[in-house]
């Protein structure tokens, strides 16, 4: 099932599929958020912005809106 990374659950995993590269800052792809590569959803902020993630071992946080544009396929 391929869905964007933002309805991402808490402690759930996937795999990124496929991003828009006009959308994605070059420090995230550097930081590890690459097609194949797996992410979890750690930690949502109280407001529910920023997500925490964890990208292939890499912790990151990332608005909402940018998650909105990542598509992965959810692992169960």
């Amino acid at each position: 099932m391929e869905v964007t990374l933002d309805i991402l659950g808490k402690n759930q995993k996937a795999i990124i599929v496929d991003f828009d590269m006009e959308h994605i800052p070059l420090k995230l792809l550097e930081m590890g958020c690459l097609p194949g590569n797996q992410v979890e959803l750690l930690e949502v902020a109280p407001l529910g912005d920023p997500l925490y993630l964890c990208i292939n071992e890499t912790h990151i946080a990332i608005r909402k809106e940018l998650a909105k544009e990542i598509r992965i396929e959810i692992r169960k």
